[in-house]
């Protein structure tokens, strides 16, 4: 028999069917469009991560720090340029300009390595100008717009290599920039060396060390290494339930064309070419399904990063663009994923069609009765994966395995529901009384089987949607609460210069109770970036700032200048806790300071440290002192306000009011988490799908077991409601067995994924109105997916009732 007619035979199934094929084209559709948006900004923003590591050879080259992490003396880098080393001096810092921060990196592109982008970037023609008055900078063309002709920045001439929020100058005029004068961050190490180098320790002495770029841990891949492994596990997770529409689509075509099978079978096909032809029918519809997908995930991805860019940057300090970039890693792992999915949800129909025997009965069903050994495979199953997940919870360490645990929880889950659900039901049977309610329940337990895939996939999609809907709540209200203890003054306001700053404080202070200064620096401690707070001593502080853990009179210890607050997430980082020391690099050198207390700081991507405002200007007498806070008369607030605009002129952030400030943090917050709430609706929504495919194709194949009942007397509208409540009935048992796994998850996201991945651990608040309209909601799916199936038995003409009894069974 010709191959071409037996392909014909078999799609001609699909051209009966066309909502079939359409269910399934969607189902691998869908799951491709999640999975490949997600990789699509996953990809986007790592390309970000590559052009700020390149830029400066950060992610290649060795470089010479501060053994004590302070900055490195200029005169070191010449003594080693004259020893015959090959190092380029950089210094990176952060300055305000025109009301934000602007992080600004020196260079010499003169001695640069050639791994980096700066040679690029600096022509011949613009050499002269890079380096000497009025100066030339370069920067990514979205800063360098936002920046053009902004003082005391030179001009700013577009270069795509740059990372957007960095703008790189001559190192000279960095330091001025910076007040950094003779200081240096570090030295980039060329690739190849001269021979016969002096040793560093000799050039140098104990004040340098070498650091090779795995050593820093701190590269922007490895920050948000977390926060991308969280997207990609939410784009995995709808990615498979998608496949269980896949899987109950080609599910029931495999057992609706059995005959079909027999037929060509007994008419001299093999079984392995009918495996061969429906392999090839499968790649075809899987290649239009991921083609389709993949248009949809570009789409998706474009409405998804600039949310993620706004998360990266306000989680992790990552400047992300905001623009979509086709790039081949995505949608070639896309169309990948995409093949791969189809095949693993049609292996089952296939492997059934190679051994199907030739005299198979030609009765369609959409899956076979539940059997008992499945059901303790799957409760073994189960079994073994939540005790992996209950190990894993108690002994395991490090971001790999929390996932690794949230995935042997969700599965476990999962594989156990039908089990659970089983159970329930034949409890319910043996306790019925009545024929009608033990035929309702048995025949419950019969169709649990052709349901269990999209009662896992609803399971998968309430679990995850309470747990990181807990997460985000808990997130909130610790958020807010906090936000209310942290900014207490009901002003603040920032000069541009000190000459303003003493005119704002002068005209404020017969209006104002205090004026308390919010004075910093920012320098590295061990090589991480942390921002040294002086905390002046006065009630707004003792009484409001909130503590986690501290020694006895820990204000009066920082008053005294001889301690610091560290917050959790320094802490954490090198493992401090109250009466430790930690080693803060200052002008004048190393400064050994105890740890008095330990404080929150939520939303913070680096590490923060508080002392006294008397120990900050003695340590650091040139800093900045342009920012206040000014305690105040709620009521007075509007009029100091209107006052302050009338005598200054002044740009919109240079004066803060309490209220806008807290508004301005919650909308951050709000939109931080505008991705993950995005992923969950999309998750249920894929969910309702599962289970809407899974009714249909059932709904098809259940007339010879209501057929029976119809004909003792249930009308097909009681039919209708029964099927219903069956329906209902499985939905709300799921929801219920959802709740525990929900806190389980969020439980496991706060205490250990949480810690791993932003460094400050949260407070599990549980809200259980939330629940209750999660679990309404998984009613509503179930209500909204019962609906057609339902309606379409309730309108089956009683002649193909009565057909079941003509058919020969």
């Amino acid at each position: 028999m010709s191959n071409w007619w037996i392909l014909r035979a078999l799609l001609s199934h699909w051209m009966r069917r066309p909502f079939q094929l359409f269910t399934l084209l969607l189902g691998l559709a869908i799951g491709t469009a999640l999975w490949s948006g997600v990789q699509a900004v996953n990809a986007e923003a790592r390309a970000s991560y590559d052009r700020a590591a390149g830029m400066l050879g950060g992610d290649m080259l060795d470089r010479l720090i501060s053994t004590t992490g302070a900055d490195i003396a200029q005169a070191d880098y010449i003594a080693l340029r004259r020893a015959g080393w090959q190092v380029s001096p950089v210094l990176e810092g952060r300055v305000r300009v025109g009301g934000e921060g602007v992080r600004v990196i020196g260079v010499d592109p003169l001695t640069a390595p050639a791994e980096t982008q700066l040679g690029g970037a600096v022509g011949d023609g613009e050499v002269a100008q890079f380096f000497a008055p009025p100066y030339l900078g370069f920067a990514h063309p979205v800063t360098a717009e936002r920046l053009s002709g902004v003082a005391p920045l030179p001009e700013l001439r577009s270069f795509d290599g740059r990372v957007t929020g960095a703008v790189v100058v001559d190192i000279g005029l960095a330091q001025g920039l910076l007040d950094r004068d003779g200081l240096l961050s570090y030295l980039t190490v060329h690739g190849e060396q001269p021979a016969g180098l002096p040793p560093l320790e000799e050039v140098t002495g104990d004040r340098l060390r070498r650091s090779a770029p795995e050593d820093s841990g701190m590269g922007l891949g490895q920050l948000t290494d977390s926060f991308h492994l969280n997207l990609t596990a939410f784009g995995f997770l709808s990615f498979v339930v998608g496949l269980f529409i896949v899987n109950a689509a080609i599910g029931l075509a495999g057992e609706q064309r059995k005959p079909l099978f027999r037929t060509l079978r007994t008419c001299g096909a093999s079984s392995r070419a009918l495996v061969l032809l429906l392999g090839v029918e499968l790649l075809t519809l899987a290649v239009i399904a991921g083609g389709a997908g993949l248009a949809m995930g570009y789409l998706l991805a474009g409405a998804l990063l600039p949310d993620v860019a706004a998360s990266l940057r306000g989680l992790y300090g990552a400047s992300v663009s905001g623009e979509l970039t086709l790039q081949p890693i995505w949608w070639l792992t896309g169309g990948a994923i995409s093949l791969f999915g189809a095949g693993v949800a049609a292996a089952q129909s296939l492997w059934r069609a190679y051994r199907l025997p030739l005299l198979a009965p030609a009765q369609p069903q959409a899956w076979l009765a539940a059997q008992h050994r499945t059901l303790r495979l799957q409760g073994f199953g189960a079994l073994v994966l939540l005790t992996a997940a209950a190990l894993l919870a108690v002994f395991g360490t490090g971001l790999i395995a929390g996932f690794a645990t949230l995935g042997a929880l969700l599965i476990g889950a999962a594989l156990g529901l039908p089990v659970l659900l089983a159970i329930a039901l034949a409890m319910f049977e043996r306790r019925s009384s009545t024929a009608f309610g033990q035929w309702f329940w048995a025949d419950t337990r019969q169709q649990l089987t052709s349901l269990s895939l999209a009662l896992m996939a609803l399971l998968l999609a309430l679990s995850v949607n309470i747990g990181v809907g807990t997460m985000v709540d808990s997130f909130r209200t610790t958020f807010l609460g906090w936000l209310d203890q942290r900014l207490t003054p009901e002003l603040y306001i920032a000069a541009r210069t000190p000459e303003e700053a003493e005119a704002f404080t002068a005209w404020i202070a017969p209006h104002s109770d205090a004026i308390l200064p919010v004075w910093s620096v920012e320098e590295q401690v061990q090589g991480w970036p942390v921002e040294i707070y002086g905390v002046p001593d006065h009630p707004t502080y003792r009484d409001n700032w909130p503590l986690l853990s501290s020694l006895p009179q820990p204000w009066d210890a920082i008053a005294a200048g001889n301690a610091a607050h560290v917050s959790e997430q320094l802490a954490r980082r090198f493992d401090l806790t109250p009466g430790d020391t930690v080693t803060v690099p200052t002008r004048a050198g190393a400064w050994e300071v105890t740890v008095a207390g330990i404080y929150a700081d939520y939303g913070n991507p680096i590490g923060q440290l508080r002392i006294g405002l008397d120990a900050l200007t003695d340590r650091w007498p040139e800093v900045e002192r342009l920012r206040f806070a000014i305690r105040m008369a709620p009521e007075d607030v509007p009029d100091v306000i209107a006052g302050m605009r009338e005598a200054f002129t002044l740009d919109p952030n240079q004066l803060i009011d309490q209220t806008s400030l807290k508004a301005l943090s919650r909308g951050i917050f709000e939109r931080t988490f505008t991705v993950t709430a995005a992923l969950n609706v999309l998750t249920l929504a894929v969910a309702a799908l599962a289970l809407l495919t899974s009714l249909l194709t059932l709904s098809t194949m259940r007339l010879p077991q209501l057929a029976p009942v119809w004909a003792l007397g249930l009308t097909r509208r009681q039919l209708g409601w029964v099927e219903l409540g069956k329906s209902l009935m499985l939905a709300g048992f799921t929801a219920v067995i959802a709740l525990p796994v929900g806190l389980a998850v969020a439980w496991l996201l706060l205490a250990v994924v949480n810690v791993q991945a932003f460094g400050w651990r949260l407070p599990l608040h549980l809200i259980p109105i939330d629940w209750a309209r999660l679990g309404l909601l998984a009613i509503l799916t179930a209500l909204l997916a019962s609906a057609l199936p339902i309606w379409r038995l309730a309108r089956t003409p009683p002649g193909r009732l009565i057909q079941v009894f003509a058919n020969e069974r």
